[in-house]
């Protein structure tokens, strides 16, 4: 991997999931797609994920065919945004080994650093056998684990599987998104006992608690000596909405985590931010409006033509837009909608954003 991104990676980096622009038939919405690439580069992220959940996994479905088109556009306006060596770019691979394997080449031809891995929709291989295509796809980039919740699609792993998962050579980072404090434990806890300790890289994914999670020192007492990690980063769909704001925040996070004491006014603010996640990501409907729900955001700030999804199941549930709503009143503080208002019209138009300038 190239030094520049591992040194970011293991920095910390804020790296949004790339959703997906579609016009009312489905099709892709070209404009509107480069505008996000752009709205996010111009934020100040560390980094972009792309073809993963937020993007929706059916770009891969045959009749839609739009994964590597998709990925390919990413590319292109990162390189004409002029992004530094260490931005981290980052692509979703999916389904059983060959496929995963192919993802993982398309990836590596256009110029990904890393890939994350889903587990999900293979409840029918063992965790063995994941281990093994974890292997297959690290042989061709580098990985980036992934535990998914099981509410959308993925499963429960024991301590075990990501205690060997982490010892896989080419793993360098994994993001946790089990929503679930006891399965976020496991991971940390096999990663702190593994010998690749200090290779692998702790993201938080888990939408329901990035503040928390971002502000947390893991210990844990290992052979007689006290073994520290933190969660350096997040990679979030989350962060796909009001980037602008979330970008400041973080790196007030991480200013504020190397202190000796935390500010409690982070833990108003932890909540505030879970708030807004229930919001966009409807966990009153088992999270069936998740990604609906971000794409509405989108929309009322005009980066999106609507929020449409390539899935017909995929909606905004009842009464969903109204809390939208209520947590735009309730946090006026977290919206970046200023920002976008100001740049919109540039990222629509096709001119080039910026030079690059990170937070």
């Amino acid at each position: 991997m190239n030094e520049a991104v591992k040194k970011a990676l293991f920095d910390g980096a804020f790296i949004p999931a790339h959703p997906l622009a579609l016009n009312e038939d489905k099709s892709l919405d070209d404009v509107s797609q480069r505008a996000l690439t752009k709205y996010y580069i111009d934020a100040g992220v560390g980094g972009l994920a792309v073809g993963v959940h937020t993007t929706q996994f059916e770009i891969r479905d045959p009749q839609f065919n739009l994964y590597e088109r998709v990925l390919s556009i990413a590319i292109d306006e990162m390189k004409k945004a002029n992004v530094p060596e260490s931005f981290i770019k980052i692509g979703g691979v999916c389904g059983p080994v060959e496929q995963a394997k192919n993802e993982a080449t398309i990836l590596k031809t256009l110029g990904y650093d890393l890939a994350l891995l889903s587990m999900g929709g293979l409840q029918h291989l063992s965790e063995a056998q994941l281990l093994e295509r974890t292997r297959e796809v690290a042989k061709i980039i580098p990985v980036v684990g992934f535990y998914l919740q099981p509410s959308v699609g993925g499963r429960v792993f024991t301590y075990q599987f990501w205690y060997e998962l982490a010892n896989i050579e080419n793993v360098y980072a994994i993001k946790m998104a089990p929503f679930n404090r006891y399965q976020t434990l496991d991971v940390v806890r096999a990663v702190c006992n593994s010998d690749r300790r200090d290779e692998i890289a702790l993201y938080t994914g888990n939408d329901d608690n990035i503040v928390i999670d971002l502000l947390t020192e893991y210990a844990f007492t290992i052979n007689g000596e006290t073994v520290k990690k933190k969660v350096v980063g997040g990679l979030l769909g989350h962060w796909s909405v009001w980037a602008k704001t979330a970008v400041q925040y973080f790196e007030e996070i991480k200013a504020a985590r190397d202190k000796a004491q935390i500010d409690a006014s982070w833990l108003s603010r932890a909540i505030e931010v879970t708030d807004t996640n229930a919001a966009f990501f409807d966990p009153a409907h088992s999270f069936k409006g998740s990604i609906a729900g971000i794409n509405e955001v989108l929309t009322r700030q005009g980066l999106l033509k609507g929020n449409w999804c390539l899935a017909d199941h995929e909606v905004l549930s009842e009464g969903q837009a109204d809390e939208i709503t209520r947590v735009y009143k309730m946090y006026p503080h977290l919206n970046d909608d200023a920002f976008v208002k100001q740049n919109l019209a540039k990222w629509k138009s096709g001119e080039k954003s910026e030079s690059f300038t990170s937070t």
